[in-house]
This record gives C-alpha cells, sequence and structure tokens, in this order.
C-alpha cells in the first residue's frame, strides 16, 4: 500500500464504518464482563470478524480470540495487534445511554475502546488484503483478563505469538487530547508485585512490652523502615518502590497481640531491579523484624514485569502516525507505575505500546483511568484505526527502513533520554 494511498483509503473505509464502530463500543461499554467471564464480548467480536469473511479462532478457556488476516510468503513478516476485552469490577456511574447494565461491572479504563480500534483495524485490513495480497501477516489478538491479570500469559501459553516477529498495542490517555499519541522508548510502565508481610510475637500486656516482643511497635518499624532500606540499596533511577495499602494489629487498647500483617505493592521501572527485588525485600525484612523479637512471614506475588518499549518498534509508531494523523500528533509520553500486562509479550518479542489520547480538547472534564465516570471522546476510535493500521502496515511494508531518530517527534532525543534514565 503506497505512503500516500493508505490516508485516503483509511478515509473511504472510516467514512462508512466509524459510525458502526462507535456503536460496537457502546454495547461493550452497556454490557462490560470482568476477566474470564467475557463470553458475549468474544462472540460479538467473533461474529463480525465472521462477516467480513476472517476465521478467528476463541482461547482454549472460552474467552478472548485470534486471527490472522493475510497469507503472505513463508519467510514474510508476521505483526500482531493486541487489545484488552475485559472491564474492571467496579460500578458505573455515568449518565449516558450506554452506562453500564451489569451492576459491579463497568469498561472504567478503555477496553471497550481498544476492542472496538482493533475491529475495525482488522476490517480495514482484511479489505486491504482482499484487495492486494500483502507480503506478510496480521495477527489480531482480543486478550481477556488484563486487570486480573493472566490473560497475556495465557495468549502465549496458546501459541498466540508463536511466529510473531514484532507486537504493538494502544491505551486510552483521558489526560492526552483526542488525536494525540504519546509515545516513548524504554520502560513505559512498571512492575507491579504484591507484598503481605505477617508476624507473629508471643503478646502480652501494654504496661510490660519489655517482657514480650513489642508487635505493633515492631510492625511500625516494619512500614516505615523496609521502604527506606529498600531506597539505599536500590539504584533510583530503578524507580522502585514499595508502598503499603492495609495494616491490620490487635484488638484491645491495653494488649499487645500476639499477631499482625501488612499488604502493600512493589512497584518498578527497571527489570534488573524487578528480579532482584524479592530476595532483597525477604533479607531486609529479616534484618528488620530480628531485632524487635518477631517472627516475619513473607508472601511475594510476582504480578507483570516492566513494559519496556523497543526503539525501533516505538519508531514505527511514530512513523505511521506521522503518515495519518501528522506529526503534531506525536508526543512524548510520560513513564508510569501503573502495572500493564502487555509487559509479558515485550518480555518475548519486540515491540510498544502507545498512548492514545481520549480527552475532548478544552473540556472541564478530569476522567482518568479507573474512575466510575471515566468516559473518552468516540473520535478516539477512528484515530486508533488509523494508526494501528499504519503501524502494521509500516512493519509488514517496510519496517526494514524505519530507525529510531529517522520519524517526527524527536525519537532519538527522547531515546537517550529514556537510555540515560535507566543506564
Amino acid at each position: 500500500m503506497a505512503e500516500h494511498d493508505i490516508g485516503e483509503e483509511l478515509d473511504a473505509f472510516l467514512s462508512g464504518h466509524e459510525p458502526e464502530l462507535i456503536e460496537f463500543r457502546r454495547d461493550l461499554h452497556a454490557h462490560p464482563e470482568t476477566g474470564y467471564h467475557e463470553y458475549r464480548t468474544t462472540r460479538r467480536i467473533a461474529l463480525r470478524l465472521e462477516a467480513a469473511g476472517l476465521k478467528p479462532a476463541i482461547l482454549p478457556k472460552g474467552t478472548g480470540l485470534t486471527v490472522d488476516i493475510g497469507s503472505g510468503s513463508a519467510d514474510g513478516p508476521v505483526v500482531a495487534l493486541r487489545a484488552d476485552i475485559d472491564a474492571l469490577p467496579i460500578s458505573d456511574e455515568k449518565d449516558v445511554p450506554y452506562r453500564s447494565l451489569n451492576r459491579g461491572a463497568c469498561h472504567a479504563c478503555g477496553h471497550d475502546v481498544h476492542t472496538a480500534i482493533l475491529l475495525g483495524t482488522g476490517l480495514f485490513l482484511a479489505r486491504a488484503a482482499a484487495a492486494r495480497p500483502l507480503p506478510g501477516r496480521v495477527r489480531l489478538i482480543f486478550q481477556p483478563a488484563e486487570e486480573v491479570p493472566g490473560g497475556a500469559v495465557d495468549v502465549m501459553a496458546a501459541g498466540g505469538i508463536a511466529s510473531v516477529d514484532r507486537i504493538f498495542a494502544l491505551h486510552c490517555d483521558p489526560r492526552l487530547d483526542v488525536g494525540k499519541i504519546g509515545t516513548r522508548t524504554g520502560p513505559i510502565t512498571a512492575a507491579c508485585d504484591k507484598l503481605t508481610v505477617k508476624v507473629t510475637g508471643p503478646g502480652g500486656h501494654t504496661a510490660r512490652p519489655h517482657l514480650t516482643a513489642d508487635l505493633v511497635f515492631a510492625l511500625g518499624k516494619i512500614i516505615t523502615e523496609l521502604p527506606a532500606a529498600l531506597s539505599r540499596r536500590v539504584d533510583p533511577r530503578s524507580s522502585l518502590s514499595l508502598v503499603w495499602g492495609r495494616v491490620s494489629a490487635g484488638s484491645a487498647a491495653n494488649a499487645i497481640p500476639d499477631d499482625g500483617m501488612v499488604e502493600g505493592t512493589v512497584r518498578c521501572l527497571d527489570d534488573a531491579a524487578w528480579h532482584e527485588a524479592p530476595d532483597l525485600v525477604k533479607a531486609l525484612l529479616e534484618s528488620v523484624a530480628s531485632a524487635y523479637g518477631v517472627v516475619p512471614e513473607i508472601s511475594y506475588q510476582r504480578n507483570v514485569p516492566p513494559t519496556v518499549n523497543e526503539a525501533i518498534s516505538t519508531a514505527m509508531f511514530e512513523a505511521a502516525a506521522d503518515r495519518v494523523l501528522g506529526p503534531d500528533s506525536i508526543t512524548e509520553a510520560p513513564q508510569s507505575l501503573g502495572g500493564e500486562d502487555f509487559a509479558w509479550y515485550l518480555d518475548s518479542i519486540p515491540g510498544a505500546l502507545a498512548r492514545l489520547g481520549t480527552r475532548n480538547p478544552g473540556s472541564a472534564a478530569d476522567f482518568d483511568i479507573h474512575q466510575a465516570v471515566f468516559d473518552v471522546d468516540e473520535r478516539a476510535i477512528g484515530y486508533g484505526v488509523r494508526l494501528m493500521s499504519a503501524t502494521a502496515m509500516t512493519a509488514i511494508l517496510d519496517g526494514g527502513s524505519v530507525t529510531p531518530g529517522a520519524m517526527p517527534g524527536a525519537t532519538a532525543n527522547r531515546s537517550k533520554v529514556a537510555d540515560a534514565a535507566i543506564a
């Protein structure tokens, strides 16, 4: 597909399909399904793809699917595009016609938008492939259970990225105006692990703390000293942080309890520091606890690794944005300490995650993801289809000619900054 043609072809496609994609998004928004329960969502996607002549394959657990577009040559590139399809287990508090009909479930993270964009991209690419053979294949991954998380691991276990050379995804950003995309080379989201610490001691009377282990005081020291010690044992450029979210101990003002617990999260932007964190946290915990005579028990639950964007894939995103959205559409995405299970794919193959602007320019609304009133400017769907379609075509047609720094948006300078930040 010639560079000067793709924009025109996308214009023609969206003039006929954008209202359908918006309605599809609204239907998903009104019928949200949480992780591993996305049966209706999966059926709706599969039926629309089948109507376009494609052959989707449902994932083994019954939710989520993959589908390939184009036959390609045996040695041609295979590019994957991923959308997450699950909702959050929170209530929808918006006053809109497409408000959630499923109590306690809401698309408050934009996954309905991601899904509509990938569906539209698939329909456009299927039409392009029917008109002229593609030199490679595009695999659409409609992934379940991103919020659980675990859906990405299931996709991989089912062979979802087998033979894939590169993978791309978008995520809604309500702080970014519609029509803009945010890109970044290197870490863009963080690892996010869950930590639970239980401590035990003999208990006793608050009048005689010297005759027992003052468990609440010891727990307070763990709460304050463990994050402080980590900050002095890990390179601060890794952005490793431990933040507590829940603490519990005791039931009476004059009794020292015999057990207590605290829970929190460990977040990190550096892959090496993430791998080292469990052993380091355990060693520091034992050191603090032993000073106060309590016995610690740690549960360190691995979650997702950092999402680390590869430079060439980021450049492909920017080349595509320049081509179909214009050079002014590209901005630098800030790093986030939130977790994203797209990271599991990037742990295996090159790729990139970009931020998609969903904010109505000039709007007084100040939405954030995971809020019960979250909503988007639905023009973002058309922009997303343009970007993902052009990115796929860039990757399979002229990916070999794309290099970091060659595109508008100062990729090279941003890459150097990101590299310096984690060196």
